[in-house]
């Protein structure tokens, strides 16, 4: 099964000790949803929204 991460799990979260896989805000991330350059997300709920750990590690590796 396919890993979901949240916006923190991507971006990071430093009062909980999580890395950002890509070190960007989380305004920037969602700027660059919106424009179509980072992956698109799946809603889990009104207020779940994640990513498939696939897309964001291509994103990153440049595929």
């Amino acid at each position: 099964m396919e890993r979901l991460l949240r916006i923190k799990d991507i971006v990071g979260d430093k009062s909980n000790g999580i890395p950002p896989i890509i070190p960007i805000s989380k305004s920037s991330w969602w700027a660059g949803v919106a424009e179509g350059k980072f992956p698109t997300p799946i809603k889990l709920g009104t207020r779940t929204t994640c990513w498939r750990e696939s897309d964001v590690r291509a994103l990153v590796s440049g595929h």
